[in-house]
């Protein structure tokens, strides 16, 4: 089962204007003509726009019956259900593979965690919980 992240407007909103931003950076050095100019306008634009829009786009959590896998832009989290100690709800402003601060924090292993926020919290917490008694 797929599960979308929850987005807050707060952070499109900061996402937007840090684009926005990077862009114009990205142009002005651009403007400048040279090799150099360019390959940095270009990593400009890559680190400030198009990363934010693949976050923004490709955070998921999928629950399988046996692993959740967390996926945020470039940036992957496969965890054994197994080894999931505890889920609490957080408001953790912390980063993490969440895009609102309505998370819950997932604890497995020997005290690694991270926080995620799926649109649907109510459905994700029902189905982990069967995932964790062996019934997904």
């Amino acid at each position: 089962m797929v599960y979308k992240s929850k987005v807050d407007t707060w952070l499109v909103a900061v996402l937007a204007i840090a684009g926005c931003a990077s862009l114009f950076g990205a142009a002005v050095t651009v403007a400048e003509g040279s090799a150099i100019a360019w390959a940095l306008g270009v990593f400009i634009a890559g680190i400030g726009a198009a990363l934010p829009i693949w976050l923004l786009l490709s955070t998921r959590y999928t629950l399988q019956p046996d692993r959740l896998i967390v996926q945020s832009g470039p940036f992957k989290w496969r965890v054994p259900v197994a080894d999931i100690t505890g889920v609490t709800p957080t408001g953790n402003p912390l980063s993490s593979p969440a895009l609102s601060l309505d998370r819950l924090r997932i604890d497995y292993g020997r005290g690694a965690s991270l926080m995620i926020s799926p649109r649907d919290k109510d459905r994700f917490l029902s189905d982990l919980e069967a995932a964790r008694r062996g019934g997904a």
